[in-house]
C-alpha cells in the first residue's frame, strides 16, 4: 500500500529518519511517524508513505499518517484556532497568558494561582472574556485548549449546575 501527498508550493518538506518536518516561513510542524511496517520518504515535492504489507492494520496506519500530514499542510496554509470563553458569577477571574503557561488568579475566590501549559508553537491571546488559541499544528492547538479547559474548572466537590465558573471551549476549527 502506498500513498503520495503533494506538498504545495511555499511549503518545504523534509524527512529525517522517523521525523517529518514541514515549514512555511517562520511556522513549522514536526511529526514523528514510527511504525515497523510503514516507511515515510520524500520523492521530489511529494511525501511518500509506504506500507510493507497489504493488510487492514497497515492500511489504517498509512491512512492515519496521511491524515496527519494533510492536517499539518492545512495548518501551515491557515492556522487552526480555538476560542474559549471565561465564565464567572461572583469572583472575577484574572487571566494572563505568557511564558508557556496560562495563569488564572481569583478563580472562585481562591488565593492560589491555577496554571495550564501552552505547548510549543502555539499562540494564546486573552481579550476581555475570550481566550484565542492559534497555531499550525492541530494536535498541539487542541491539546493546549484542552489543558486550559481542564485546569480551570470548579472542583468536583461542588455542584456543576450551581458553580458554572471556569473556562470553556466554545468554538473549534471547522475543518
Amino acid at each position: 500500500m502506498k500513498k503520495e501527498i503533494e506538498i504545495p508550493d511555499g511549503i518545504e518538506g523534509e524527512v529525517e529518519g522517523e521525523m517529518v518536518k514541514l515549514k512555511k516561513g517562520d511556522e513549522k510542524v514536526k511529526k514523528k511517524f514510527k511504525h515497523p511496517l510503514v516507511d515515510v520518504s520524500m520523492d521530489g515535492n511529494k511525501l511518500v508513505i509506504r506500507g510493507k504489507k497489504d493488510n487492514k492494520k497497515v492500511k489504517s496506519v498509512v491512512q492515519t499518517f496521511e491524515s496527519k500530514v494533510k492536517n499539518a499542510i492545512s495548518g501551515l496554509e491557515e492556522n487552526y484556532e480555538y476560542k474559549l470563553k471565561i465564565v464567572y458569577r461572583h469572583f472575577p477571574m484574572d487571566v494572563k497568558a505568557g511564558d508557556g503557561y496560562v495563569e488564572v488568579t481569583n478563580f472562585v475566590g481562591e488565593k492560589s494561582k491555577r496554571t495550564a501549559k501552552i505547548l510549543e508553537d502555539v499562540d494564546v491571546g486573552v481579550k476581555d472574556e475570550e481566550i484565542i488559541v492559534r497555531g499550525p499544528d492541530k494536535e498541539k492547538v487542541g491539546q493546549t485548549a484542552a489543558n486550559i479547559e481542564q485546569k480551570i474548572q470548579a472542583p468536583s466537590t461542588r455542584d456543576r449546575r450551581v458553580f458554572e465558573d471556569g473556562i470553556y471551549i466554545v468554538e473549534k476549527p471547522k475543518r
